[in-house]
């Protein structure tokens, strides 16, 4: 109706199609280029439910600096917690947006095409983008042949860490409760059970523990639940060897001094998954990734514990540093931080 651009919070992913041209894609510490710009950019914000929480926003002096709020939330508590509205609205999400546009049904609209322009051109910056390297299966991969294979209709879990972020990335969540994570709680070892609930409460769908070496070990027992109860998901475990975002903010924020991360003491995760009586796969080249993940899918009665070995040394781009704002933004493949000095915009 109005056409303006649309970012989703870790928590609101599916809530707008992600596939759809006025998504942005995720805000925030690991979001897209073009959504963080566009809301240091922007002049207005309707935010929907948003708690605005430490990792959507950044450093709080930095956010939308030049932005007025319209916050909407049915819990009162949750308005002007973080971020003072400037119009706030307290009620049921859809019952005010129906309001909403009853009233702006005939209003006539200011043109925004020269800001969406300006969208295009951070979308240009593709900062999702990655090298692939020969030998090594890249995380983003496993993700990207996962939304392929799945047709991008699984219900997807995850646990907490990287792989979190990267599930978040690259699996284009278009429909709301398709992707169960316990967000700021950073609960390792929620992926599992989650996955396990999910698949009881819609036991058609195709279901998908996104989880890593270190998260999945936290609940391994419930692999037993699951054959007791009969809730075959599939187990996509990328194994980097690594609690991967605590190693990454050792290597850039603590001279690589690295500790309590490394994992040197696995199990063989496919015998673990036979021993529990299911079925185990482990993928070591990129080849191979497809093919499993079609076997995998194609076990509809089963559940598949797929150990897939990834690089270790891969982090998650983009990344806005601690203390740092929406237009302070680490890419993959610079040395240094983008700052909105380096990109000028003008927002309408």
């Amino acid at each position: 109706m109005v056409g303006f651009p649309i970012t989703q919070t870790l928590m609101g992913l599916g809530t707008y199609p992600m596939t759809d041209k006025q998504s942005l894609g995720m805000l925030g510490m690991h979001g897209t280029y073009e959504a963080n710009m566009a809301m240091h950019g922007s002049d207005c914000v309707v935010a929907i439910g948003s708690r605005f929480d430490d990792r959507i926003t950044g450093n709080l002096e930095k956010f939308c600096p030049t932005a007025k709020f319209i916050h909407i939330d049915i819990d009162p508590s949750q308005i002007s917690k973080n971020v003072v509205a400037d119009i706030p609205i307290v009620g049921q999400t859809k019952q005010v947006l129906q309001a909403l546009i009853d009233q702006m049904k005939d209003k006539k609209l200011e043109d925004i095409s020269n800001w969406w322009s300006q969208i295009e051109e951070w979308r240009k910056v593709d900062s999702l983008a990655y090298k692939k390297s020969p030998g090594v299966i890249k995380p983003q991969t496993v993700i990207e042949m996962l939304y392929e294979v799945t047709k991008g209709k699984a219900i997807v879990t995850s646990d907490v860490g990287q792989h979190q972020m990267w599930a978040a990335q690259y699996y284009l969540f278009d429909e709301p409760r398709q992707w169960i994570n316990s967000g700021g709680l950073g609960t390792m070892g929620f992926g599992l059970p989650a996955a396990m609930g999910a698949k009881l409460a819609m036991p058609d769908r195709d279901v998908a523990c996104v989880t890593g070496d270190g998260s999945i070990q936290m609940m391994l027992q419930e692999l037993s639940t699951m054959l007791q109860y009969s809730t075959p998901v599939k187990v996509i475990n990328l194994n980097n060897g690594y609690l991967g975002m605590v190693r990454q903010w050792q290597e850039f924020f603590y001279e690589k001094r690295y500790a309590m991360s490394y994992m040197d003491a696995l199990p063989d995760f496919v015998k673990l998954a036979e021993s529990y009586g299911h079925m185990g796969i482990r993928v070591e080249k990129e080849e191979d990734l497809k093919p499993a993940l079609i076997e995998a899918f194609n076990q509809k009665d089963r559940t598949v514990f797929l150990d897939i070995i990834t690089d270790p040394s891969e982090n998650v781009f983009p990344m806005i540093p601690a203390g740092g704002g929406h237009s302070d933004m680490l890419l993959a493949g610079r040395d240094e931080m983008v700052s909105k000095d380096e990109t000028d915009f003008n927002a309408v």
